[in-house]
C-alpha cells in the first residue's frame, strides 16, 4: 500500500556552494522561490565545505527540522543523508550533480522545478544504505582502481588546472600503466574468497551489470549489498576491461564474481586503504567491515503514480 503524501510546512535545503559545482545565490533565490511557490517555509544553505554541510544537516536534526532536503551531486547527497539515517526525519533530494545516481534510481526527476515539486508533494519511501567502517554509502563502495583514479584526477585538477573528465582520462591511463592489483579475502557468512583483483565493487543492494544498463538498480529496499570482484586479467585484459566498463559492456559472468550478502569483511595485506564511497575517497583502516542497513533512510520520492522519466 502506498504511504500517505507528506505534509510537513518547513524545510531545511543544504545546497553544494563550493568551488566547481558549486551553485551561488541566483539558485538560493530560485530555490526560495520555488519552496514558496508551493506553499514551504525553505531555509537555504550555501555549503561551502562537506563539513557545513554535515554541519548544517546535523543542527537541523537536532531542531527537528520538518525536513531536510540536499542539492549536488552525489558527494553532497551522501554528505546530508549521513546525519540523517536512522532517523524518521524526511530526506528529499535536488539532483544538481554531474550522475546524480540515487535520485535517478528513486525516480526522482532531474528537472529542479520537478525535484521540488517532488518535496512538497511527494510520498516517504524507506531505503537502505550501505556502510564501511561506520562510514554510509547510499549508492556504491570500491576498492582498488577506482580510488586511485580519483585520487590523481583531483591531484591533476588542483596541481595541472585540468578539467573533470580531461584529468579523469590521464589518471586511467596513469592507473592501467601501473598494472594495479590488490589482494583481498573476503569473508562472509557463506563464504569466503581470496582473490588477486584491480577492483572491488560494493552497490548498496544489486547493480546491474549487463549491457547499456552498467549502473542501474531496480530496488533500494532488498536489505542487501551486491560484491562484485574483478577478475584477475593480464596487462591487455586490464585494458580491455576498462574500455568494456567506459562503454557499459561489462558481464557479470565474464568478469566479475558476485555475491549478493547482508555483511561482510575485507582484509588485505595494507594496514590502511583508500576507500571510495559514492565518489568520495578516504584512508579506512582495515579490515575493512561493511554492512547493509535496511530502511534506515526515510526518503521523499514522487507519488506511485508518477515514477519520473529520466533522460
Amino acid at each position: 500500500m502506498a504511504e500517505p503524501k507528506a505534509r510537513w510546512r518547513t524545510v531545511q535545503v543544504i545546497v553544494n556552494g563550493s568551488a566547481g559545482q558549486g551553485h551561488d545565490d541566483e539558485v538560493k533565490r530560485k530555490l526560495l522561490d520555488l519552496f514558496t511557490r508551493h506553499g514551504l517555509q525553505a531555509e537555504v544553505t550555501l555549503a561551502g565545505s562537506g563539513e557545513e554541510m554535515i554541519a548544517t544537516a546535523r543542527r537541523a536534526r537536532e531542531e527537528g527540522t520538518d525536513a531536510v532536503v540536499a542539492g549536488g551531486g552525489d558527494g553532497t547527497i551522501n554528505a546530508v543523508a549521513s546525519q540523517l539515517a536512522g532517523t524518521r526525519i524526511p530526506f528529499g533530494v535536488l539532483p544538481l550533480g554531474t550522475l546524480n545516481h540515487f535520485a535517478k534510481d528513486l525516480g526522482i526527476p532531474l528537472d529542479l522545478e520537478q525535484a521540488v515539486r517532488t518535496v512538497a508533494e511527494g510520498r516517504l519511501k524507506a531505503v537502505d544504505v550501505g556502510e564501511v567502517n561506520g562510514r554510509i554509502f547510499l549508492n556504491n563502495s570500491s576498492l582498488g582502481l577506482y580510488p586511485d583514479i580519483v585520487r590523481d584526477r583531483e591531484m591533476q585538477q588542483r596541481r595541472l588546472g585540468r578539467g573533470k573528465w580531461v584529468a579523469a582520462a590521464w589518471a586511467t591511463v596513469a592507473a592501467l600503466r601501473r598494472y594495479p592489483f590488490l589482494a583481498v579475502r573476503v569473508k562472509t557468512e557463506q563464504t569466503e574468497k581470496v582473490r588477486m583483483t584491480p577492483f572491488v565493487f560494493i552497490g548498496n543492494n544489486e547493480y546491474s551489470m549487463e549491457g547499456l544498463s552498467i549502473g542501474m538498480r531496480n530496488t533500494l529496499d532488498d536489505g542487501q549489498l551486491s560484491l562484485y570482484i574483478a577478475q584477475r586479467p593480464g596487462r591487455l585484459g586490464l585494458l580491455r576491461f576498462a574500455l568494456r566498463a567506459l562503454f557499459g559492456r561489462l558481464a557479470q559472468a565474464r568478469d566479475f564474481d558476485v555475491l549478493l550478502v547482508e555483511n561482510m569483511e575485507i582484509e588485505t595485506q595494507h594496514a590502511r586503504l583508500r576507500v571510495a564511497t559514492d565518489g568520495e575517497v578516504c584512508w579506512m583502516e582495515t579490515p575493512l567491515r561493511y554492512r547493509a542497513r535496511k530502511g534506515a533512510l526515510t526518503v521523499i520520492v514522487p507519488p506511485a503514480s508518477e515514477r519520473a522519466t529520466q533522460a
